[in-house]
């Protein structure tokens, strides 16, 4: 409600509450209400994504579409999948520089993160929104174009990612070692040297490691002051609670 109020977008202000509750506030749990939490949880995110589905079913077989620019969703694919390449494979190249040579990326791992790229629910609702908010038909071409788009995911990217990963020997029969010793060999993938770069790329790596640096400062500082601080120290109560049992059987022997 106070990002509604602030103009901000209430369902990334939800995402993050998510974020924080699971961090802080599952530990204070007992392992009874975790277990009930984890399934309830479970079972409702299975619910809304049925939902989510049939929704988008009766949408689309409802809906008005204009079928007039095939050139339009033709391109809108294209340049999805080009998107979503340059997005996974220059961030992968990101993380692998200030990565340690056993947590780095492996490049079949990457292939896998731009191929299982699906698009769903959130283009769908915004799509939808649009064919209101838009006028002279503008609403109904991004509507038909979307649908598209998340038809061909879903449907077709969706049901061959399984055949894709076996291929890439991510999952399945070929993958027979750890994902740790498949990060240490790492088929042959390695981060880009620097020997022999220019200053602008030594001082672009500089500034990667100062951020990696202050991620492991606030790291500690989560780690010492700010955990302690919004969850039970679950360790002193299960001693507490030993205690208290050991105390009843004894007395129980003593009788």
């Amino acid at each position: 409600m106070l990002a509604e109020g602030l103009g901000l977008s209430g369902i990334v202000s939800i995402l993050f509450t998510g974020i924080v509750m699971k961090h802080y506030s599952f530990s204070n749990l007992s392992e009874n209400s975790q277990k009930f939490v984890s399934a309830f949880f479970h079972l409702i995110s299975s619910l809304a994504e049925t939902f989510v589905f049939i929704y988008m079913g009766f949408d689309i077989a409802m809906e008005q579409h204009s079928w007039s620019h095939i050139g339009f969703i033709f391109f809108s694919i294209i340049f999805i999948i080009i998107a979503r390449a340059a997005n996974v494979f220059s961030c992968a190249y990101l993380v692998n520089l200030v990565r340690p040579a056993n947590r780095q990326i492996p490049m079949k791992h990457q292939k896998a993160l731009w191929y299982s790229g699906l698009r769903g629910a959130m283009a769908f609702a915004l799509a939808l929104q649009s064919v209101h908010d838009l006028p002279d038909g503008h609403g109904q071409t991004i509507f038909t174009a979307t649908t598209a788009i998340v038809v061909l995911t879903v449907l077709l990217i969706g049901g061959s990612t399984g055949t894709m990963l076996e291929n890439l020997q991510v999952v399945g029969d070929g993958h027979e070692s750890p994902l740790g010793e498949s990060f240490e060999t790492n088929n042959g993938y390695r981060a880009p040297t620097y020997e022999g770069e220019s200053s602008s790329g030594n001082r672009f790596k500089m500034k990667l490691k100062e951020l990696r640096k202050s991620t492991a400062s606030f790291t500690e500082i989560d780690k010492h002051y700010l955990t302690p601080f919004f969850t039970t120290q679950g360790g002193d109560e299960d001693e507490h609670d030993d205690l208290l049992s050991d105390s009843g059987s004894g007395r129980g022997n003593y009788h």
